[in-house]
Formats: structure tokens, C-alpha cells, sequence
């Protein structure tokens, strides 16, 4: 358990901490999902010392996925490493019932908790977001935690909306992936009793300084062991290290942003021998040549074998 590092909510039954990577949905050639591979990608990050997975996130594709194929892919995960981490399954969806319909399934499948971004598309004011809660918190019996992206839903939640998230038994953390630091460290101060995960590799070492207990990287999905020195350093107190380690996760994110939105970890895997297929369409795949421009950038930075 964390030492240095900020410690988990209060009110947090898992005590989510450390490096809990978004983990990626692997699809055959022909855009079927590749459950084996899914699940593997999952252990993948678990030996490179992740402290948790998350499931179905922003780079699981959840989106793009039928309600089937995300029940199946939690059910998956959680029968790879389910045994080794905990496993916090994203459920989110436009409409409550269709979230609380994933909720439940994921609570069938053995989750350890639910990741509920916010409802998307519509527009949502502070009365929607918690009635929305608070149906999921009573329709299953696991810690909720809720996902903060406005950049990608439309809809943020103002703080005295997360006030009284707060309140709901049940809802226990908040991931936050709003780069909205001033925010973030106000919500922190104002509820220790939640747990507070870090949703962008550009504020890992930034978040812990506010007081986030883990972070939630995409960097860590292809680097796994570059993002947990980065925790562990800071836990042991070598804050220096850790700042070291964020400027090298700058330079990895900068490269895996090359090319088509979202296509770099999975070309970063591939690079590494493990193959997670392409991405859905209307996603798609780096080129050959920022492919090759990516594997030179990796080399370069020393994270690639050979």
C-alpha cells in the first residue's frame, strides 16, 4: 500500500491505487473481437506490475463495442487476472438503463467495481448526473467510480455536483481525465474520502502531487513497468526519479500520438510481438511509414528491444 504516494479514499472498500491501465479490446482482421487476445493484453500489463486494470475505458473502444461484446470482454479479463488485481470493468453508456444493464452484468461476471463515465451525447445538468448515479449505486452491489471526460461526453460535472455524487452509497472514487488541474485538486481537498485516479499521462506525477492515489495511463497499456517505476519511485519518496520518469512518459505520449487517433499503443504492442489487431472502424490503424517513425522514436527512447 501506498507510503509516500497519496493514499486511497476513506470510503474506497478496493483501496484502487497505483497503475490501473485503461486496457485495450483486441479485434481479429476482420474487426471481431479477439477475446483471448483481449484477456492477454490484460496479463500483459498485470506482469509488467500494474496494480489494477480497467477494462472497456476510452481505450478499450467501449464505444464501438455491442452491449454483448462488453460483457463479454469483462467476463474475459476478469477470468485472466481477476484472481492477481482488481478488475473495475467500464460500464458506461448514454442512457441509465443501458449502463445499469452493463453494471449488472459486470457484477455477474465477478468485477471488483464499475467505471461509469458520464452520459454522453445529450446534454446533462447537475440534477441528471446524480439521479444517473444513484440509480447504478442501487442497481448493484460495487464500488462505483465515476468517469470525468468532458472533452469526450459534453458533459462536466461542477463541483458542487460532485458534492453530492459524493453522498450516494456506493460511489467511491472519481477518475478524472479533464486536465482541469485547478479542479482537480479542489475536488480532492473537498472529499478525502474518495478516491481520486489521474486519467491523463500528461499529469501522472502532477496528479499524485495533488493528491491522486493512481493514475489510469495509456502509456502504461504498451509500457507497463516505464509507468510503475514512475509510481513506486514517487511512493519510495525519490519525487526526482519520479519526475524523471514523467518526462520520459511526455516523450512516449508524444510519439504514441503519431498518426490516427488512438492508433499508437496498439502499433506500440505490435512493435513489442504482441498483436492486438486493428482498431474499429471508424478507427483505424497507424501506416507503414508512421509505423516505422513511431519504432524509431521507441529505439530511440530505449524502449524497445534489439
Amino acid at each position: 500500500m501506498a507510503s509516500n504516494a497519496p493514499a486511497p479514499g476513506t470510503d474506497d472498500p478496493l483501496g484502487i491505487h497505483g497503475v490501473v491501465p485503461p486496457t485495450v479490446t483486441a479485434f481479429h482482421d476482420d474487426e471481431t473481437v479477439d477475446y483471448e487476445a483481449t484477456a492477454a493484453h490484460a496479463r500483459f500489463v498485470v506482469e509488467g506490475g500494474a496494480h489494477g486494470v480497467f477494462p472497456l475505458g476510452t481505450n478499450g473502444e467501449f464505444a464501438l463495442l455491442s452491449g454483448e461484446e462488453r460483457d463479454r470482454v469483462v467476463r474475459a479479463v476478469v477470468e485472466e487476472v481477476g484472481d492477481d488485481v482488481p478488475v473495475i470493468a467500464g460500464v458506461g453508456a448514454p442512457s441509465t438503463r443501458r449502463t445499469v444493464a452493463r453494471a449488472e452484468a459486470a457484477a455477474d461476471a465477478g468485477a471488483d467495481g464499475i467505471v461509469v463515465v458520464t452520459p454522453f451525447y445529450y446534454p446533462l445538468d447537475g440534477a441528471g448526473a446524480v439521479e444517473h448515479y444513484r440509480r447504478v449505486c442501487d442497481a448493484v452491489d460495487l464500488p462505483t467510480y465515476v468517469y470525468h471526460i468532458p472533452s469526450k461526453t459534453g458533459n462536466s460535472l461542477a463541483l458542487d455536483t460532485v458534492a453530492e455524487l459524493a453522498e450516494i452509497p456506493g460511489l467511491v472514487g472519481v477518475k478524472d481525465s479533464s486536465k482541469d488541474v485547478p479542479w482537480l485538486g479542489q475536488a480532492i481537498d473537498d472529499h478525502p474520502a474518495l478516491t481520486f485516479l489521474s486519467g491523463s499521462d500528461s499529469l501522472l506525477f502532477p496528479g499524485l502531487e495533488v493528491g491522486c492515489a493512481g493514475m489510469v495511463s495509456a502509456v502504461a497499456n504498451a509500457f507497463p513497468e516505464l509507468v510503475v517505476d514512475l509510481f513506486e519511485a514517487y511512493d519510495a519518496g525519490d519525487e526526482d526519479r519520479a519526475q524523471e520518469l514523467q518526462s520520459q512518459v511526455y516523450d512516449v505520449r508524444s510519439a504514441l500520438k503519431r498518426g490516427p487517433y488512438m492508433a499508437g499503443v496498439k502499433a506500440a504492442l505490435s512493435l513489442q510481438g504482441f498483436d492486438a489487431g486493428p482498431l474499429r472502424s471508424p478507427l483505424r490503424r497507424m501506416d507503414a511509414a508512421d509505423e516505422a517513425a513511431l519504432e524509431l522514436e521507441l529505439r530511440e527512447l530505449g524502449l524497445l528491444d534489439g
